[in-house]
């Protein structure tokens, strides 16, 4: 088992106690302090000399000293609880932090992690806890196809679209880390627990939450933002327009990663937010595990879309009279709308599909040309 420093470990336990500081206060705080002695002995213009700790806040470290015996024998007891359980205790300074997470804009200070966490390329699948079939489905083929590309694949082991894409991680014999909103003892939903123990055995369970903690509502959209901050690219499969896995998205889009979405019915509720995401260009459509290899240039077995001569590739009746439209020249969004009779939201997705096969190019401004 993992030795943890347990002074670096009190000393985020009592910054993390304090309202009003979080990762960068407490990166600064470390920078200056070192260690928990002197922040305890520091006195409030030493405090308030440190970047981003204004004087209402050194007063509340100030204040909170009080209490850290408190936060000592709590410490203690979650480390003997981790030793018990086979939980590693990650900090935010241990070289086993995954690099990834570390470098987005919240990153979590400690990481509760049962498993191993897998040193690979990651990628995010998420959606609706009350998938369709068609979500079903796609979820589990181009899972197990990234899988089967050597990918690690995260979710949240939520009901619906994470449990699918766990399992067909785990079917392909692949790597996959669940992050849970709730202390890494609790398991949620209760009916996943086998699909728990599995995910620790063949990847890694991972928490920011302290032992005990319930699944609270709030604590998902925390969770959310490390299922994207330990992955380069985050797929949404089936959501509606308000639903956890658009955060998720969102969070991918602030941290800088690429965000994929497999569009939908335009009737469908399931696919009200993967379709908003690519009518935005907030997401990219695909159809198969390919697109997302491809974008993110990472390696594809058997072969490439790339490899695929253009002349080979089908199109449909709707692709066809978009290519018919701006055969001549290039043409905005709306003008091709009105020039096929279709919808803008509709155009703008097998656009996009004509992009990812070669035979479209977007210009600024969501003006589409033919790929000479």
């Amino acid at each position: 088992m993992q030795t943890v420093d347990f002074d670096k470990f009190l000393f985020l336990k009592f910054l993390l106690s304090i309202d009003g500081i979080g990762p960068s206060r407490i990166i600064n705080l470390l920078g200056k302090f070192k260690n928990l002695d002197n922040i305890l002995h520091a006195n409030l213009t030493e405090l308030t000399g440190v970047d981003l700790i204004s004087d209402t806040l050194a007063r509340n470290i100030i204040h909170s000293r009080g209490k850290i015996e408190e936060i000592r024998i709590y410490s203690e007891n979650e480390l003997k609880q981790a030793e018990s359980n086979q939980v590693k205790i990650v900090l935010f300074s241990d070289d086993s932090y995954p690099e990834l997470l570390r470098k987005i804009y919240y990153p979590p200070m400690i990481l509760y992690v049962i498993g191993e966490l897998p040193i690979s390329d990651n990628i995010a699948v998420v959606g609706t806890r009350q998938p369709t079939d068609y979500g079903k489905k796609y979820c589990d083929v181009i899972t197990k196809d990234l899988a089967g590309n050597n990918i690690t694949i995260v979710s949240g082991l939520a009901r619906g679209i994470d449990s699918i894409a766990h399992k067909a991680a785990l079917e392909r014999n692949s790597k996959t880390i669940a992050v849970i909103g709730s202390g890494i003892d609790v398991i949620y939903p209760p009916e996943n627990e086998k699909l728990f123990n599995q995910i620790a055995a063949n990847g890694a369970v991972v928490s920011e939450f302290s032992f005990g903690t319930k699944p609270d509502a709030s604590n998902f959209p925390k969770r959310n933002r490390i299922i994207s901050g330990l992955s380069l690219g985050t797929l949404v499969i089936e959501t509606k327009v308000n639903g956890g896995a658009m955060q998720t998205a969102a969070h991918a889009i602030d941290q800088n990663r690429e965000v994929f979405a497999l569009p939908g019915n335009v009737s469908s509720k399931s696919s009200e937010g993967t379709n908003l995401l690519i009518q935005r260009s907030e997401a990219k459509l695909i159809t198969n595990a390919e697109d997302i290899l491809v974008e993110l240039k990472l390696k594809i077995s058997p072969k490439t879309k790339a490899n695929i001569p253009q002349a080979a590739q089908e199109i449909n009746l709707f692709e066809e009279k978009i290519l018919e439209a701006i055969k001549n020249k290039p043409l905005h969004i709306d003008v091709i709308a009105e020039a096929t009779n279709l919808a803008t939201s509709d155009c703008l997705i097998n656009l996009l599909a004509l992009e990812f096969k070669g035979l479209v190019n977007q210009l600024p401004g969501k003006v589409f040309q033919i790929n000479d």
